[in-house]
């Protein structure tokens, strides 16, 4: 008798409905539930051909939210960590260098160069 083990245990999910487990399940039952009630009430606007890709594509992202896992992240993880970071707290980070020693010593380098030209320092003390 051979016992199947993970490598990591963090990825351990307990099977709880049709070898699902329960957060899968509910997301594939919503999945079915959105099929359904598109189905429902786009028949008599739609062809068989249509609609049942209209089914499809609506429920599509309850069944993604389910089954898949992004850098270890659930979807509504991440998609609540990508709207931290896109509209409550969105930041534009710039790299402005400062160079204190320039800064500092500018004027000093401005009248060596104006005497370098020969034109007069701008500083009244330095004659």
């Amino acid at each position: 008798m051979e016992v199947k083990i993970n490598k990591e245990i963090r990825n351990y999910t307990e099977s709880m409905f049709f070898g699902l487990s329960l957060r899968q399940f509910i997301f594939s039952f919503a999945a079915c539930g959105v099929a359904v009630g598109l189905y429902f009430l786009l028949r008599p606007h739609f062809g068989m051909e249509t609609l049942s890709w209209v089914c499809i594509l609506g429920a599509a992202p309850f069944a993604v939210m389910g089954f898949v896992k992004y850098n270890g992240m659930t979807a509504e993880q991440f998609v609540w960590a990508w709207t931290k970071s896109e509209f409550l707290m969105p930041k534009k980070i710039l790299f402005h260098p400062n160079n204190l020693y320039f800064e500092t010593l500018k004027d000093t380098i401005q009248d060596y160069e104006r005497a370098a030209l020969g034109v007069k320092p701008k500083n009244p003390l330095n004659k």
